[in-house]
């Protein structure tokens, strides 16, 4: 897989993905040799030469490519978390990274993906979350597994709050005093939203309050306000 920007090539140096080698502009050369192991290629190219090399459009000067791994099992991640997001349909790239970066800011400790979310690692995905697609485990369900996972995070002692504008569905600061400590958040794609059945998996459906008119907002942005409301900093 590939990632650009530099924040994304420092968080790929730090991640437990093999970095192959990176493509910089001649500028950059030795800025990008500093980040990574003495032994990863770094090849240096003019910069008018990156977008026809490339095929990509940026302005950001470094492109790298790591080893994809074979991926973790839901149970590798899930073992010992006690903040999970689960995310069901979610396909716009730039709503996936941003997700990523919201789990990495209020203490997520593992990512689920149903069998039909995006591949985080696609570098816009990478480049929006700031490089924390690299730093928040991750884990895709088998079809399977879903949504019966969501029983199995219950089965764990976690609460599972299922993000939906529904009518009937309850205030989100109403349940907050009820919960455990480890609590699981589902939230489903733009437009379609959750389906039913990964719905009724939940213990509770919740809503974020707005002003009238306004029945829902962006996917990352209620995420970002439900971690938020959960987030209970450490040390």
């Amino acid at each position: 897989f590939t990632v650009e920007g530099w924040l994304s090539l420092e968080a790929l140096a730090e991640s437990p993905y093999p970095v192959r080698s990176a493509l910089v502009a001649k500028q950059h050369a030795a800025r990008a040799q500093a980040i990574v192991d003495s032994d990863v290629p770094i090849y240096a190219i003019a910069e008018s030469a990156l977008e026809p090399v490339t095929g990509v459009h940026f302005h950001r000067g470094i492109v790298a490519v790591a080893d994809r791994p074979a991926g973790l099992s839901p149970g590798a991640v899930l073992d010992g978390a006690r903040r999970v997001l689960v995310l069901e349909g979610v396909n716009d790239y730039e709503n996936l990274g941003s997700l990523f970066r919201n789990a990495s800011a209020f203490g997520v400790d593992a990512v689920l993906l149903d069998p039909t979310t995006t591949d985080p690692l696609y570098r816009r995905a990478t480049r929006v979350s700031l490089g924390h697609v690299l730093r928040v485990p991750f884990a895709r369900v088998h079809p399977e597994a879903w949504p019966t996972i969501l029983s199995d995070l219950r089965h764990r002692g976690m609460a599972v709050l299922a993000l939906t504008p529904a009518a009937d569905a309850i205030p989100l600061g109403s349940v907050l005093d009820q919960l455990p400590d480890h609590v699981a958040v589902l939230v489903g794609a733009e437009g379609p939203g959750l389906s039913g059945d990964a719905m009724a998996a939940a213990d509770h459906r919740v809503h974020i309050p707005m002003t009238p008119g306004t029945d829902s907002v962006n996917v990352a942005t209620a995420a970002a306000i439900a971690l938020a409301a959960l987030y209970r900093p450490t040390g």
